[in-house]
């Protein structure tokens, strides 16, 4: 399979729909139309109207194109996430960039998850300073004895 080249931000925003960054990737992949849509299973009439922002494609078939194309289906639909691999003659280098790629991934998903557990916290302190401090512990918990 030919290297994936990464896309930076195009100043005239043809990547910021989920059709500008899916013909990004079928670009940066070097496959024609009619060979993603073989393998995927798709008329290549479809596969264009998803590129063109016409139509969009079901979550099954957005998968298939992520896995086809070498990028993370959240990434197809928003932007963020692995997106195509920048292309260079030093397999170090391109080792190295993809374990910065899956840091920086990872990185987003441990702020999110913090920010996540700060609203619950927020929740259950709110929630204990109106029943009187009990935090509700003298009820039974679930999966405890």
């Amino acid at each position: 399979m030919p290297a994936r080249k990464m896309f930076s931000r195009m100043t005239d925003s043809s990547d910021d729909t989920l059709g500008g960054r899916l013909s990004a990737a079928r670009d940066a992949s070097g496959l024609s139309l009619a060979d993603i849509a073989n393998r995927i299973g798709v008329k290549r009439e479809n596969l264009l109207a998803w590129e063109t922002d016409r139509s969009e494609p079901r979550p099954s078939n957005l998968i298939d194109l992520a896995a086809t194309l070498g990028v993370s289906p959240m990434w197809l639909m928003t932007g963020l996430g692995s997106g195509p691999v920048e292309e260079t003659n030093d397999p170090a280098l391109d080792s190295l960039k993809l374990d910065l790629q899956r840091l920086t991934d990872t990185h987003r998903e441990c702020g999110r998850l913090i920010e996540k557990i700060e609203r619950q916290i927020e929740r259950y302190e709110a929630h204990n300073r109106r029943d009187g401090g009990t935090g509700g512990l003298d009820r039974p918990v679930m999966g405890r004895a």
